[in-house]
């Protein structure tokens, strides 16, 4: 017990899993022997450059199998920013064409659309695509042609779940020789990726997300797809991606990934139930407390609440003294608390917009996590009010 008399374990209650994971050790078994004795460059001709890229086409196999898709298709990238970036401005670049997203996308696909001249395709109050949106906005007379349309599997604040089917639908029927790319790196740990993503084109995913490590992911092309390299060089990853290849990242994302589509449904059941009794703790224990969105439509693993009278960044302070972690939204450069321009795409007032409170679990997640946080939360929402 610490002094205010809330229970103190040997670390704190880490509900920020959608911004961070701690590595599997798996992840971390795997990428060990890459730092320590089988560090050669993969790109070279002898026996140890041989070794490192066995280990590399292995985690080439291992992504190519969850996420279906050919392994040739499968590009190792520094991450999912990385990731969407090659996505939105390659094959736009490839097809001299311009892109549309969702206004509540993650700033790693929101900024290349801006950046190539592209559109926002406006959400409902719930998060869902507003299909009828996109579809004028992929009409000849809106613009310069569409030639790719990204939209997030899972949104990293709400949690909410994109129906790509639908959104693929409308796409072919309204503009058939555009392209769709899904940010995946928050769907994949609840989601059976391969199902979900099928409709897609392209998809990204990031390892530090799923238990690998920061600093490696991946884009997984389809067979035909064109792309402009955007990182010019030795010609790695078949010249789709030049630089010398992060062989302890992706041998790690590799063990990452297949481990966890050997756990997802468990996992999700297991990490559900817990996020469904934050919630319902949270939501009973403290007035002026809602969910912004229906939890028939978020992911698992994501609860995100709106608390009245409060401001979050003030929330998060007073919470970290109680070895509880969590965010507002999305994390920034700067660790600086901005407003959500997922919550305002979805209508949310600005003011009550600052109390938004994002609680994301993961693989490591326990129980007694979640009653500090239910034990916590409440008295300091009652301080600050």
């Amino acid at each position: 017990m610490n002094v205010d008399g809330i229970r103190t374990a040997d670390r704190p209650a880490y509900l920020d899993c959608a911004a961070s994971t701690p590595m599997r050790p798996c992840a971390v078994e795997a990428m060990t022997p890459f730092f320590e004795t089988q560090f050669a460059n993969p790109s070279g001709a002898h026996r140890m450059a041989r070794r490192s890229r066995l280990a590399i086409d292995d985690a080439r196999e291992i992504a190519a199998h969850a996420l279906d898709f050919d392994p040739h298709g499968i590009v190792f990238t520094s991450g999912g920013t990385e990731a969407d970036n090659l996505a939105v401005r390659g094959v736009t670049a490839a097809t001299r064409t311009t892109a549309l997203c969702p206004a509540t996308e993650h700033h790693a696909v929101l900024h290349p659309v801006e950046a190539v001249g592209g559109r926002k395709v406006r959400v409902d109050s719930g998060g869902a695509v507003d299909l009828e949106h996109l579809a004028s906005q992929l009409a000849p007379d809106a613009g310069p042609p569409v030639g790719l349309v990204s939209v997030m599997l899972v949104n990293n604040e709400s949690g909410v779940v994109a129906d790509l089917d639908a959104v693929a639908e409308v796409v072919r029927a309204h503009a058939p020789e555009a392209l769709l790319h899904t940010d995946a790196v928050q769907g994949v740990n609840w989601i059976d990726i391969a199902a979900a993503a099928r409709p897609a084109d392209l998809l990204s995913l990031s390892a530090h997300k799923f238990g690998g490590p920061k600093g490696v992911g991946l884009l997984g092309i389809r067979p035909e797809v064109p792309l402009s390299a955007q990182l010019l060089g030795g010609g790695q990853e078949a010249d789709r991606r030049s630089g010398t290849h992060n062989t302890a990242g992706i041998a790690a994302l590799g063990a990452a990934l297949a481990e966890l589509t050997e756990t997802r449904d468990a996992d999700i059941c297991r990490i559900g139930a817990m996020a469904d009794q934050l919630a319902d703790g949270l939501l009973t224990a403290i007035d002026g407390c809602v969910e912004t969105v229906t939890r028939s439509r978020r992911a698992a693993g994501i609860c995100q609440l709106l608390l009245e009278g409060i401001e979050t960044e003030a929330l998060l302070v007073l919470l970290d003294r109680y070895d509880v972690m969590a965010s507002a939204a999305a994390s920034c450069a700067s660790g600086a608390m901005e407003p959500s321009h997922v919550l305002a795409a979805m209508g949310v007032d600005r003011q009550v917009a600052a109390g938004s409170l994002r609680l994301s679990l993961g693989w490591r997640t326990e129980p007694w996590e979640i009653e500090r946080a239910v034990e916590a939360i409440p008295g300091c929402v009652e301080q600050l009010r």
